[in-house]
């Protein structure tokens, strides 16, 4: 199953509660690789980061996992302490708990923004924690800054009970994928599917319904997924993101997205339906 929804153990608190001596939950970051016992496979379970002998750039409050604090935490240096090691948050899908797994998305992006946004984009002051929301706020002009979120639509378009796939001009490999791609300022969801469909395949669609969203922390996005029908016109790839495209029964299916994404929960609702 994809990436679902972390809020039935988690809840989002900015504010610490100092009083609070129990464990936490710290998911600690270098680069995109992060820190896992190399046994066990799970982060740090800890009263205080000093005891892994970790000195962190920044240390950030996220709220509360079953009622244990949780740290937002990067480190410079790439060196982990015995016992464990850094691994690549992707690879990590299958090897964790979802629920931290889902949380660790939420770190890694938390992390990025407040890296990215130490200086006020508008006067160049440096910004400010906010003490009541996940925001940054220059002091001098009162520009205030959120966590950055970029939405993208992916979709899965059906013509006479065929699938339309396409493969990436970025992938390494032969798998396949569907259409997606970035919202863009005016747009509706409904109309970016519409625009990334005619951009890179060249082809109308109608009958555009929303199926599920999945946050897909690689770096920043919101993933909206739809199913669409095909409306006319013959497959002409951009050439630039899609190198080639087709349309896939059920019989002939090329190897499927990873089931860390929304686009494999979309094609298997294309067999579902479909079989």
């Amino acid at each position: 199953m994809p990436l679902k929804s972390i809020y039935k153990y988690y809840k989002p608190i900015n504010r610490p509660n100092h009083k609070n001596n129990d464990n936490a939950y710290w998911f600690i970051f270098n680069c995109s690789n992060m820190l896992v016992f190399k046994q066990k496979n799970h982060i740090p379970f800890l009263n205080n980061l000093k005891d892994l002998d970790l000195h962190p750039v920044r240390k950030i409050y996220m709220g509360t996992l079953k009622g244990h604090s949780c740290y937002a935490v990067e480190v410079e240096t790439s060196n982990a302490p015995e016992g464990m090691c850094y691994h690549d948050l992707r690879d990590l899908y299958k090897i964790i708990d979802k629920n931290i797994y889902l949380l660790a998305g939420r770190a890694i992006q938390i992390i990025n923004w407040d890296k990215n946004h130490q200086f006020c984009g508008k006067c160049g002051s440096k910004t400010e924690n906010m003490d009541n929301e996940m925001a940054k706020i220059c002091p001098k002009c009162g520009f205030s800054s959120y966590t950055r979120i970029s939405p993208a639509v992916i979709t899965a378009i059906i013509k006479d009970g065929k699938i339309l796939m396409a493969h990436h001009s970025r992938s390494t490999s032969k798998r396949y994928g569907l259409i997606a791609g970035f919202v863009e300022a005016g747009e509706t969801l409904e109309e970016a599917v519409q625009r990334e469909t005619m951009e890179e395949v060249g082809l109308k669609v109608k009958n555009i319904k929303y199926f599920s969203s999945q946050s897909w922390p690689f770096p920043h996005s919101l993933m909206v997924g739809f199913t669409a029908d095909y409306e006319s016109g013959n497959i002409k790839v951009d050439g630039n993101e899609i190198t080639h495209a087709k349309w896939f029964n059920l019989d002939n299916l090329p190897e499927l997205p990873s089931e860390i994404s929304i686009a494999h929960d979309l094609i298997l609702w294309y067999k579902n339906k479909y079989s």
